[in-house]
């Protein structure tokens, strides 16, 4: 929609866009209204100083999106009874799967290209797979009043992986996949974070 390369105009935009889409929503619900927002573990940003991110630990979002998440989150916090979970990084087979999600491109580059070239390996990232997603939902669903005005993160809790560790399970089950790393270059992607998601298990 708007592109953070079109200038800082545009960035200010993107989070005004997004804060009045929450703001339309709020004004046609009621406390009657179930609201599961999904939002992103993303706006943990670089877990400094910690070992772990829980659901009480400083958001520190390091893109316009993860900003604009934790935004609406904020706002919905404040202003309704909404259940937000903080997704891990989603993996898993769709319909319109997206290859741009770390472990579903780590995967397809497995069984076309048969090889990759990593930066900054030690990077950690917590994953779930979409069915885990999908169950989350319907578990909120169905004891909404249990959960309702908090936050919890989502994620499985033995996949807080290094993207060398990735890589090297996804090698356990494709075999025939080369791996290079490289210390020459920086990831522009700087998320390197641990998180606990022992509330909602």
């Amino acid at each position: 929609f708007f592109q953070a390369e079109d200038g800082i105009r545009d960035i200010h935009s993107w989070l005004e866009f997004r804060r009045c889409s929450s703001d339309l929503i709020l004004d046609v619900i009621d406390d009657h209204h179930i609201i599961l927002y999904p939002n992103t573990n993303s706006g943990y940003g670089i877990g400094e100083g910690q070992t772990e991110c829980t659901e009480t630990s400083p958001l520190n979002p390091i893109s316009v999106y993860g900003e604009s998440k934790v935004a609406a989150e904020n706002l919905l916090l404040e202003s309704s009874s909404a259940v937000c979970f903080r997704l891990a990084t989603v993996f898993g087979v769709s319909p319109r799967m997206r290859t741009d999600l770390l472990v579903n491109e780590f995967v397809y580059k497995a069984l076309t290209d048969k090889y990759i070239t990593v930066f900054e390996r030690h990077f950690k990232r917590n994953f779930i797979h979409i069915q885990d997603v999908g169950n989350v939902f319907v578990w909120a669903l169905n004891n909404y009043e249990k959960m309702k005005h908090n936050v919890y993160n989502v994620g499985l809790s033995n996949a807080n992986l290094s993207k060398q560790e990735l890589l090297e399970k996804i090698k356990e089950h494709i075999p025939d996949f080369a791996i290079t790393y490289s210390d020459f270059y920086e990831d522009p992607d700087k998320r390197d974070y641990i998180v606990s998601n022992a509330k909602i298990e």
